[in-house]
């Protein structure tokens, strides 16, 4: 049985994880941040290689280019040890851009692999490998109803949500 410390470690993991996609969709390179330590490291394969922040930084920049993105993880695997621990997330990227006069989307499957440590009280990543399983990219066509979320802070969710 867990112990209610352990459960309490998972969630603050898993938290970060839920706001790293926040980061990236509202191309908040702060809340990106925070997700790191200082000293993070993150491999995305051919697309990135460097510090954490570093690809955060990096993102923001591609993510303005983009009409619309959405990050989706599900199946937030965590063991702990002690101080440190790993998990294993799986990840649904979209991205929506315009490709000359064509609509185009990008979906991505693949899984953040991260080994995570508590320095002075607080869980961020010290090292994500990105493991790119498959992807999609194809023409879309609109649907009558315009999206209404924002990349940024005039989105609805930040009249709700604090940081």
């Amino acid at each position: 049985m867990m112990t209610t410390g352990e459960i309490a470690d998972r969630m603050a993991i898993t938290e970060a994880i839920y706001r790293y996609c926040r980061a990236m969709d509202r191309i908040d390179a702060e809340l990106g941040h925070s997700v790191w330590h200082e000293d993070g490291e993150a491999d995305y394969g051919a697309i990135y290689r460097g510090s954490g922040r570093g690809f955060v930084d990096w993102a923001c920049v591609a993510h303005r280019t983009m009409l619309a993105t959405s990050h989706r993880v599900t199946n937030v695997l965590v063991t702990l040890d002690a101080d440190r621990a790993a998990s294993e997330s799986y990840v649904v990227a979209t991205l929506r851009r315009m490709d000359g006069s064509r609509l185009v989307q990008t979906s991505a499957w693949g899984r953040y692999v991260d080994r995570w440590s508590r320095r002075e009280g607080r869980w961020a990543i010290d090292r994500r490998n990105y493991v790119h399983d498959f992807d999609e990219v194809r023409e879309i066509m609109e649907t009558a109803l315009p999206g209404s979320g924002r990349p940024d802070r005039d989105d609805p969710s930040f009249q709700v949500l604090t940081r």
